[in-house]
């Protein structure tokens, strides 16, 4: 009797700590040069009311007990829905005058990840990279071979045109005139191109906890403007734009993704936090505002850890985020000094 009465007890104890798991989620919609100056009242009522719906209704998934896996899928499809982000319809222009876009998720209790990239007619990249971890043996799928895999999956498919807004065409005119101002052999790599540095970026994400202390972090993206030759970036690639381990943190990325892909950006920040025992915030900071800073890498990640704090860190004039925690008010900011609404 004595024996079945601790286990109740243990029992209960167990149920009540499983409970009192908080739940969060925050998310970003990219990067960059974001100039209060230069954005009408408009255009910044629409990116905080986007961003409010988006971080909401990841939210409301978590506070029905649903899981991160489908808060934060929630709030990236709604990104991508979106033509304000670099993601989905509001894809950036490859070189070619078409859209190339990436993606990726991953769940910090196993570790299993899904990424797709090189799309072209997948109209969310973010359900894709969920399939793919889901419902194959495989991490990565990319091109043709990916969306074959997105058709048997019953995902849905748009003209590659679904993707085009006059915005970024007009960045991809700019973008080809910059090119042209220096020798073809120098082209290729943007060697001393009056390049402008929001072309480099522009990515959406985010990252959940959910009742289970489950992380789960998802990037999506339509990489960067005038890319060629297939380029891609660090939003599919696992450990560099996005990454999660319910031993550390959940992290999503955005920015010049050759410097987050060499610098592994998202698995180095949970890895200080493993191995370091430091706060991810302060992880976050060491990579984003020191090793990246220091070598030219531009842009920014959120995060949030295993025990549901959540945090940014980004070294560019601005960065689209909102958070919602457990008891407290959504918060959306877009640039540096905080615009909290």
């Amino acid at each position: 009797m004595r024996r079945t009465m601790s286990f109740l007890a243990l029992s209960c104890f167990s149920a009540l700590a499983f409970a009192t798991q908080p739940i969060a989620i925050v998310i970003h919609g990219g990067a960059g040069t974001i100039n209060k100056s230069q954005m009408t009242d408009a255009q910044e009522q629409a990116y905080h009311a986007t961003l409010k719906h988006a971080v909401d209704t990841g939210y409301a998934v978590l506070e029905k007990g649903g899981s991160s896996v489908d808060a934060v899928t929630a709030a990236v499809l709604i990104m991508e829905d979106s033509p304000l982000f670099n993601a989905g319809k509001g894809a950036v222009y490859t070189y070619d005058e078409g859209h190339e876009l990436d993606a990726s998720i991953m769940r910090g209790d196993n570790l299993m990840a899904g990424a797709a990239s090189g799309l072209t007619h997948v109209k969310n990249p973010v359900l894709l990279a969920r399939a793919v971890m889901e419902k194959s043996e495989h991490v990565m799928l990319s091109g043709a071979g990916a969306e074959q895999f997105a058709k048997e999956q019953g995902l849905e498919l748009v003209e590659n045109s679904y993707f085009d807004t006059e915005f970024r065409y007009e960045a991809l005119k700019k973008a080809k005139q910059s090119m042209q101002k220096v020798p073809h052999q120098a082209q290729n790599y943007r060697l001393n191109a009056p390049w402008q540095a929001e072309w480099n970026m522009g990515t959406v994400g985010a990252v959940a906890m959910d009742r289970s202390g489950l992380l789960t972090a998802a990037t999506s993206t339509g990489g960067m403007t005038a890319k060629r030759y297939g380029r891609i970036g660090d939003a599919p690639i696992i450990g560099a734009g996005n990454f999660a381990d319910n031993a550390s943190c959940a992290v999503s990325a955005t920015g010049h993704g050759e410097f987050f892909i060499r610098y592994r950006v998202a698995s180095d920040i949970c890895a200080r936090v493993k191995y370091q025992g430091i706060s991810a915030d302060k992880a976050a900071d060491q990579v984003i505002q020191q090793e990246l800073a220091k070598v030219g890498g531009t842009g920014g990640v959120i995060l949030i850890d295993h025990k549901g704090k959540v945090g940014w860190s980004f070294n560019t004039e601005g960065m689209y985020r909102a958070k919602k925690t457990e008891g407290e008010a959504t918060i959306t900011e877009i640039f540096k000094e905080s615009s909290a609404k």
